[in-house]
């Protein structure tokens, strides 16, 4: 790198520019056009000619008003040229002059003009033919009159030369119509009509947008056979066309074989380069021209900026930026604006910003560059200050800022910042398009408020792939997995899903435990390719584990030839949500193995499976090891290894530990004790626990029943009284107890006592049945898992109402025989629903898998998989 760094110093410093010269400068014509002004010098039509005197006046008055007209026309005066032809539209006048004015019109985009000039043309009865309707096309396109600008040129197909034809072309291209500029070259090959270099160069533009190789392969022998091939602008048009089809090798090669290569040629090879991801070779094509003295132009620089860019490469950015100021570039907006951003995605925020402080006019784009900087960053309140910035000093915001600063509201988390951009638009009447609604509902998703993603994404008439997949991600993230799965039901009436769809859908499956949905997806996955991709294979891996078929998971993973950080994380997620700790450290250490590095929530991953394992020595081990992968702790691992103390009984130890953590506990982290607390029963610690939590989170009810349920098992009902009171003094509400399960692809949702379902009393039935066989075998109900101050009686009654026991009951009575039944609960299995699931597997002979809010229970002929710990 430093080689090449010296090699464009060099070429720099030995180079002569004169910025000012004339020479350095010149203009193409637009689409390869070249109109010619009138000859200043007068031509006496009729001089020589025997014309009788009485004729003579008015000829003369002919002559003079078509010299008056034209010498307007010359100096560029429409408005007395305009004037003097309402004058004088009664008489005949030469097709030339009207000719000249329409130039003028077309050149000073004066479409009203223009169009008095057809009507006086149509009102004297001229027709149009010869040079008139070359010319009236001409106009009509130049002054954005494109249908009427057709509707002449159909009419005159016969008069029509290359040059129109190339004209009509290249303006479909330019709105992106490019199926009618083909339309048109196939017509003027029936016509008869042989193309030039322009019709070529434009024709294969259109093509290799398309994407159509084999049509640009057809073309580029069509060019040959009509001898264009030693045309440059045709060679360097097909190297381009190749790139943007797909056809790289193609445009290599062709670039090897030119003979007379100029800066547009070594361009094309440039950009092709970087557009197609190759631009370390991009940068190497710039070495050669720099050692071969090629004469770079702006476009040159530019490419190799967003190569920079592309590939980090800030050294050699700087290199070219010097390069490019010593070649007279400093002042260009394009060269400004590409070099801000490649200083941007290099990380030097600081050089970014002093590019645009030097820029002389800042534009559109210089803002957006340094916004999205600011993004890329993280400084997220300082892009959004920038935007309004920028609105104050008058300058008009396009898609792509619009976007970046939705970007920056998304992820700072920032809901009213991200209503107030919103509203910016509305008040400034912004016509939102498509990809700027993308980035509201995204925001929106991102920010938890789905309702209003939700309104913006009604509002849109016609989504796209991305629209959907952000709404159905968005339900997944919030939580909200019923949604998301029947939003994705719509979708499929309407548009056709993608691998990104089935990544955001899979998370709904696996929050519902909807195991027969995830297979259904999973079948749509193999049937339509998207089995290699990756990232779909990664979100069916933990649909899996969420759904409790952990085997399923374990046969995609072995599946994968080259498992990423993810494919690790999430199979190591998996054997702890299961109670597998050592299999959870078994693969950890496989990872490290295969040269794959942990990151920050790996380590929380493993810290939880030895947590829900009781691996307390490799708790320790994995915590520590942390700082050796240059891994700072913070919460979420201090949380976990407060679990791990806890539930294994160290529950001083895990005090200590949090009086001596080096960063401020949160509520998880005190929560985490004041749970273990529950576990092994020691009310005194968990009094002094849930003061820290309450202060932390006071609005949070789960943490004042979880302290009920500790005076609750206790028997201490004064306690419990006394706590229910200050829940209902602060207004707080308790979240119900729920479990849900899937029959026949259907998902039942029971809450505790409910007796609103069809099938409540034989539900009911079976439970009391179960329990006395139970009893009758020895078994007593662990009544302080009731949590209710009564007798015993009743104590029963309300644990044989808990959901889980009725989701239980339903899959007896409703799954065929021997079939598993998966239920999940929103809360943690109380110790009685515990033991009765497992006397139930073992008289039914049925797997059962529970899962509740901290992990899964796989029960099976009366054991269960926590080895009942949990």
């Amino acid at each position: 790198m430093l080689t090449m760094v010296k090699i464009i110093t060099n070429f720099s410093s030995c180079s002569t520019y004169n910025c000012h010269s004339n020479e350095a400068n010149y203009a193409r014509p637009l689409n390869g056009f070249i109109f010619f002004r009138h000859s200043s010098r007068k031509c006496l039509l009729y001089s020589n000619l025997d014309v009788p005197r009485s004729t003579r006046v008015g000829v003369s008055f002919m002559l003079d008003e078509n010299a008056k007209i034209s010498k307007f026309c010359e100096v560029g005066d429409l408005r007395n040229a305009v004037e003097l032809l309402k004058m004088s539209q009664n008489s005949e006048l030469d097709l030339n002059t009207y000719a000249s004015i329409l130039q003028l019109c077309a050149e000073r985009k004066r479409l009203q003009e223009g169009k008095l000039v057809h009507s006086i043309i149509s009102s004297n009865g001229i027709p149009i033919e010869g040079v008139l309707g070359p010319k009236l096309v001409f106009m009509y396109v130049s002054c954005g009159g494109l249908r009427e600008g057709r509707r002449i040129f159909d009419h005159t197909l016969s008069d029509n030369k290359v040059f129109l034809w190339n004209l009509m072309m290249s303006e479909y291209a330019k709105i992106g119509d490019f199926r009618e500029s083909i339309y048109l070259f196939r017509k003027m090959q029936k016509l008869g009509i042989t193309g030039n270099s322009y019709t070529f160069s434009c024709i294969l533009k259109c093509f290799a947008t398309l994407g159509r190789v084999e049509e640009c392969k057809r073309i580029h022998g069509y060019i040959y056979k009509l001898g264009f091939g030693s045309y440059n602008t045709v060679v360097n048009s097909l190297i381009a066309a190749y790139f943007k089809s797909g056809g790289i090798d193609s445009a290599h090669k062709l670039f090897d074989e030119l003979s007379d290569r100029d800066v547009v040629s070594w361009n094309s090879m440039i950009s092709g380069c970087v557009m197609n991801g190759f631009s370390h070779t991009a940068l190497d094509f710039f070495i050669q021209m720099l050692i071969l003295r090629v004469g770079v132009d702006l476009a040159t620089l530019v490419n190799v900026l967003v190569a920079c860019a592309n590939t980090g490469s800030l050294s050699f950015g700087r290199a070219v930026h010097g390069h490019g100021v010593k070649a007279c570039f400093g002042r260009e907006g394009r060269f400004n604006n590409t070099l801000l951003d490649m200083y941007s995605k290099c990380g030097n925020l600081n050089d970014a910003i002093q590019v645009f402080g030097k820029m002389g006019q800042t534009t559109v784009v210089s803002w957006t560059s340094l916004i999205s900087a600011y993004v890329r960053e993280g400084l997220y309140d300082d892009a959004i200050r920038l935007f309004y910035e920028m609105e104050c000093k008058g300058v008009s915001p396009d898609v792509y800022t619009m976007t970046s600063v939705l970007h920056a509201c998304a992820h700072s988390n920032s809901l009213d910042k991200g209503r107030d951009v919103h509203n910016y638009f509305r008040k400034k009447n912004v016509t939102l398009s498509l990809p700027v609604c993308n980035a509201l509902m995204d925001m929106y998703a991102k920010c938890g408020s789905m309702e209003e993603a939700s309104l913006v994404f009604s509002q849109i008439p016609t989504k796209d792939i991305v629209s959907w997949n952000i709404m159905i991600g968005g339900y997944s993230k919030n939580s909200l997995p019923i949604e998301a799965l029947k939003l994705f039901s719509e979708m499929q009436e309407e548009s056709r899903p993608d691998g990104f769809t089935m990544a955001c859908v899979l998370p709904a499956c696996g929050s519902l435990a909807a195991l027969d949905v995830g297979r259904g997806i999973h079948g749509w996955i193999l049937r339509n390719g998207y089995s290699s991709d990756l990232h779909v294979v990664n979100a069916l891996m933990d649909m899996y584990v969420k759904c409790g078929s952990l085997i399923h998971a374990q046969l995609l993973f072995d599946m994968i030839s080259e498992k990423d950080l993810i494919s690790w994380t999430v199979m190591i997620t998996g054997y702890g949500m299961h109670g597998l700790g050592n299999e959870a450290v078994a693969t950890f250490q496989k990872m490290r193995i295969v040269g794959i590095k942990p990151d920050e929530i790996t380590f929380t991953s493993i810290l939880y499976a030895c947590s829900h394992s009781g691996l307390l020595n490799e708790g320790w081990e994995f915590f520590n090891a942390m700082r050796e992968c240059n891994i700072e702790p913070k919460l979420e691992h201090y949380a976990c290894m407060v679990d791990l103390l806890a539930r294994t009984g160290n529950l001083s130890k895990a005090y200590n530990f949090i009086e001596t953590m080096p960063i401020k506990p949160d509520a998880t982290v005190w929560g985490a004790l004041l749970c273990g607390c529950r576990i092994h029963h020691d009310v005194e610690l968990a009094e002094k626990v849930a003061e820290h939590v309450f202060e932390l989170e006071p609005d949070n009810t789960g943490y004042y029943v979880l302290l009920a349920n500790v005076y609750a098992e206790a028997e201490k009902w004064e306690e419990v009284k006394k706590l229910r009171e200050r829940i209902s003094k602060l207004g707080l509400k308790k979240s119900p107890g729920c479990s849900w399960i899937e029959v026949q692809g259907k998902s039942t949702t029971f809450v505790s006592a409910d007796s609103a379902h069809p099938q409540a009393k034989t539900i009911v039935s079976l439970l009391n049945n179960l329990r006395i066989k139970m009893k009758s075998e020895g078994y007593s109900p662990k009544m302080r898992y009731a949590l209710i101050n009564a007798d015993d009686t009743e104590k029963e009654a309300a644990l044989c109402g808990h959901s889980e026991k009725l989701a239980v009951a339903f899959g007896i009575l409703n799954l065929s025989p021997g079939r598993t039944i998966r239920v999940a609960k929103n809360l943690r299995v109380c110790g009685d629903c515990h033991e009765m699931v497992k006397f139930v597997s073992k008289t039914t002979r049925r797997e059962i898998i529970l899962r509740d809010s901290n992990r899964f229970h796989h029960f099976k002929d009366g054991f269960c998989s926590c080895g009942d710990f949990w």
